[in-house]
């Protein structure tokens, strides 16, 4: 490592832990911190956190093979593809597409798990911390079973319900939010808005302190909001917003109103839980920016009425049925479900059954009688949306890869995967919806790198024709557990005069032979030379200049000559220099083809 390198890094570790002590020194609070964790936590230590996320980088590492080329690990078996693939719906949401994902989910995690943890606590109702009458009680199995247990279940069950073959830890870090904004709204906003961001700051500055940027063109790609799992995340919070509101209620806890509106509304906008977005034909997406906003404004009013609203009814009191009961709810007679000498109060079987239905639902007579309150009503609407959102993904997810032979007879197969190039192919994972802005989108068709296998219930682009073009050349792994296969895909091509591109695609396992994937149509030059037309074409894997003559019935071929040579086609002389090729008559040189460039 460059010594410069170590010294500003060196320098960012010294600021900061200066920073701590001066400010420590100078904040002396009534109640010091370890204290506060110790009351909730053991030893003060979040330690199911801890075990959740040294989880997820174990599986990064060594499931992943992310050990072998940490830049690169194998994804495309790990992603939430379908209902018969079981395997890749327990591993997506704890594997990662490269090192950027897994530092940005894993720092969001370190800020909002020990917030959900404390609230949750490894002491049950702030008990003994001491006491530990069973093992769901004792502090220990809550933080290194207990806790882990949870979030691998909540985990897999985003995987079942998420939309589309994702991968990632972000819908459970937004579960963790969710969870931890109910309990505590202000510091889970200033963690998630302002911690996670410095943090992500500082491992980027201890890694890389001093960078170089030149300006360079970028490949082409979807806008950012489009590359959001926008379903995963709003999953994952609303499924963190009810277990958090459950808890609350059965410890008698509530939170202040406007800090959890404030909280929620600020934190769905900057999280992009208002990105509503759909795929349109010829790579569009459309994007419902107003319905976003207006969904997070409601949610943001939906979980603070279901969290703090009032008992009062929903029903007005015109609608509500009258009371014709006795007016004392404290009498045993209408009210409790007492039991004297091994019997209950109440000698009507009816009545008996009445009020045990009370208590198994948690509703109470009165409320029966008058309707929901508008607390409870908040609640079974967001318990309402939550299984919306999840039911939409379940035809999705019951996907099942037509088997068919691949589009392109040059292909790699790979343990029952099949890596090819094709283009104009219809996307299999993604049906557009022929409505309002939608209209024109009849099918989705895809041009690239196609990844699928039908035992695994895979497709997938790995690779967009757009990037290849860009990049010249991409790797794509294919693997699973313990192995790892590379097959990289090459393009090269020609681009006529004022006219498109004739390219070669051409793949290779490693090891392999190279094989042609797929060549372009021929393309004519914008030039015309002694009444000739020239054009650049391709014919099996290799490139020919046709001149044609000026009644268009004779057409003469060559090959492109190599670098610093010349050829004579249909009565021209074509020279190749420095990547480009020049047509020579009559001492007249023309430019009429150059060499494909890749960044």
């Amino acid at each position: 490592m460059d010594p410069i390198t170590v010294v500003v890094a060196g320098l960012v570790v010294v600021a900061l832990l200066g920073s701590v002590a001066i400010v420590r020194r100078l904040h002396r609070p009534d109640r010091p911190w370890i204290e506060i964790a110790r009351a909730r936590l053991v030893m003060g230590v979040p330690w199911g956190s801890l075990v959740v996320i040294g989880a997820v980088c174990f599986v990064y590492l060594f499931v992943q093979d992310g050990i072998t080329n940490p830049a690169d690990p194998v994804t495309v078996p790990y992603r939430a593809w379908s209902y018969f693939y079981p395997f890749g719906m327990l591993t997506a949401s704890f594997s990662h597409v490269g090192p950027t994902h897994l530092v940005g989910n894993v720092l969001g995690a370190a800020v909002v798990a020990p917030i959900a943890e404390y609230a949750w606590g490894h002491y049950p109702d702030e008990g003994d911390a001491e006491a530990a009458d069973s093992w769901r009680s004792n502090p220990w199995v809550r933080a290194l079973v207990v806790f882990p247990l949870v979030v691998f279940a909540i985990g897999i069950g985003t995987s079942l319900f998420a939309l589309g073959p994702v991968i990632g830890f972000s819908g459970l870090v937004f579960a963790f939010a969710g969870f931890a904004i109910v309990h505590y709204p202000i510091v889970t906003l200033v963690g998630t808005l302002g911690v996670q961001g410095a943090l992500l700051t500082i491992v980027r500055a201890l890694r890389d302190p001093v960078s170089v940027y030149v300006a360079e063109p970028s490949p082409p790609g979807p806008p950012t909001w489009a590359t959001i799992a926008i379903q995963g995340h709003a999953l994952g919070f609303f499924i963190g917003v009810v277990l958090g509101i459950v808890l609350l209620r059965r410890r008698g806890s509530r939170t202040d109103p406007l800090h959890l509106w404030i909280a929620i509304l600020l934190f769905g906008f900057a999280k992009s839980l208002w990105a509503i977005y759909w795929f349109g034909g010829d790579n569009t997406f459309v994007l419902f920016r107003g319905p976003g906003v207006v969904a997070v404004t409601v949610l943001a009013v939906l979980i603070t009425l279901a969290v703090a609203g009032s008992e009062r009814s929903v029903v007005p009191r015109r609608f509500r049925t009258a009371d014709t009961r006795p007016s004392d709810r404290s009498s045993p007679e209408t009210r409790s479900l007492e039991i004297v000498d091994g019997r209950s109060s109440h000698t009507d079987p009816a009545t008996r059954l009445e009020r045990i239905t009370e208590i198994a639902r948690g509703t109470r007579t009165d409320e029966r009688r008058s309707g929901p309150s508008r607390r409870r009503t908040a609640f079974l609407t967001i318990l309402v949306v939550t299984a919306v959102l999840a039911g939409i993904a379940v035809p999705a997810n019951l996907l099942v890869v037509e088997g068919g032979d691949p589009s392109s007879e040059s292909h790699v197969e790979i343990e029952g995967y099949t890596v090819e190039y094709a283009e104009s192919v219809e996307n299999e994972l993604v049906s557009p919806v022929a409505v309002g802005p939608l209209d024109d989108a009849i099918t989705l068709e895809s041009s690239g790198v196609i990844v699928t296998s039908d035992q695994r219930q895979i497709w997938l682009e790995a690779v967009t024709s757009q990037r290849l073009a860009f990049t010249g050349e991409e790797t794509v792994y294919v693997g699973g557990p313990g192995w790892r296969e590379a097959v990289h895909v090459e393009r090269t091509g020609w681009e006529p005069i004022g006219n498109e591109t004739v390219y070669q695609v051409w793949i290779q396992e490693d090891g392999g032979e190279r094989q042609l994937a797929h060549e372009s149509n021929g393309s004519e030059a914008d030039v015309r030379i002694d009444d000739r037309e020239v054009a650049v074409a391709s014919e099996d894997g290799e490139f020919a200049l046709e001149v044609t003559e000026a009644d268009g019935d004779d057409v003469t071929t060559a090959p492109i000559p190599e670098e610093n040579e010349s050829t004579e086609v249909g009565g021209l002389t074509f020279e190749h220099d420095d990547g480009t090729i020049y047509a020579v008559s009559n001492g007249t040189e023309v430019a009429v083809a150059t060499e494909e460039t890749y960044s």
